[in-house]
Parts: C-alpha cells; sequence; structure tokens
C-alpha cells in the first residue's frame, strides 16, 4: 500500500512539474508532427499525379467543363501549389515549434534564428521526402520539386515576418516593441 502511495505521489510531483509553457511546446510539436504525418502519407502512391487525376478531372469536368488537356495543366498547377502549401505550412509549423523551444532572451516574437532553423527542417523534410518517392513506381523524386517546397516555406516566412511586424505595436520613437529592434540593437 505505501508503495502505491509513494508511486502516487511522485507521478504528482511530475505533473506539477509540467508547467503551462511545456504543455505550449509539447502542442506545438504535436502539430507539427501531425502535418509530417500528412506530408509522409501525400508521398505514397495513393496521391501519386495518376491517382489524383482520377478525382480531380472528373470534378473539374463536372463543374467547368474542363477538357483532358485543360485538365493536365490545371493539375499540375495544383499539385505544385499544393507543394507550396503544404511545405510552407510546415514551415510556419516548425517556426512555431522551435519558437517554443527555444525562447528569446528578449520575449521577442521573431527570431531570424527560429526562421533559419524553420527553412533548413523545410529544406531537409522536402528532400527526404523527394528521396522517398524516387523509390515509388508511380513517383518521381525531383530536386525541381525541393526547390518549390523550401520557396513555399520561405514564402510562409516572409508573409509571417510581415504578419508579426504589422501586428506589432510602435513604441513612441517609431520602433518595433519585443522584435526586429530590439533582437537587433541586442546583437549589436
Amino acid at each position: 500500500m505505501s508503495r502505491v502511495l509513494c508511486e502516487t505521489w511522485e507521478a504528482r510531483k511530475a505533473a506539477a512539474l509540467v508547467t503551462s509553457d511545456r504543455h505550449a511546446v509539447l502542442k506545438t510539436w504535436i502539430a507539427t508532427i501531425l502535418w509530417l504525418i500528412v506530408i509522409a502519407i501525400e508521398s505514397t502512391d495513393w496521391l501519386s499525379a495518376h491517382h489524383t487525376s482520377r478525382i480531380l478531372y472528373p470534378l473539374l469536368h463536372f463543374l467547368f467543363k474542363i477538357d483532358w488537356d485543360q485538365f493536365e495543366i490545371w493539375h499540375f498547377l495544383i499539385r505544385k501549389g499544393g507543394h507550396v502549401f503544404g511545405y510552407g505550412l510546415l514551415s510556419i509549423l516548425l517556426f512555431r515549434a522551435w519558437r517554443e523551444t527555444l525562447p528569446s532572451a528578449v520575449h521577442a516574437k521573431w527570431t531570424l534564428r527560429w526562421t533559419a532553423i524553420a527553412l533548413v527542417g523545410t529544406a531537409f523534410v522536402a528532400s527526404l521526402d523527394e528521396w522517398h518517392q524516387s523509390f515509388i513506381p508511380s513517383r518521381t523524386g525531383r530536386w525541381q520539386d525541393v526547390v518549390i517546397d523550401t520557396c513555399g516555406g520561405i514564402a510562409a516566412q516572409i508573409l509571417m515576418w510581415l504578419w508579426i511586424v504589422l501586428r506589432t505595436p510602435r513604441s513612441s520613437g517609431g520602433e518595433l516593441s519585443s522584435t526586429w529592434s530590439e533582437q537587433h540593437q541586442q546583437h549589436r
């Protein structure tokens, strides 16, 4: 009985150590991992061009009376747009996860370090994804897709930086509070 009480006490002590900050870190990494699973599923034969065309062509033909030649162009654009969106979202999720994991001393909302790590992670996952696809007969591993994916990540980081800058209240001196200006002054 005393052993059960001791184990219960230790479990409660351990649970008390998990702060809301650790919960935030865990939540951001869970979201990132779930999106990585989505990317891994999209990398399989199930979502190859052949399979997506079997779904998209009848739909687009029914809705917009698109013939096969027009569809091939739209299919290509939809698939490449999916790359940009998917890896842009991955880049944002990685940024958020690293921002929670490696907090800034000045409580900044944006740092170049978080952006750089997110972009390296995005390019790494894109490379692994294309390498994986090179082993699947219905898929191709293309370096051009790694470039598209990484550009999607870069675009997302730029948009996120603009969002943070535009939403950050300005101090009386006209500088951004707790983002770029404080961080820039810290590195001088």
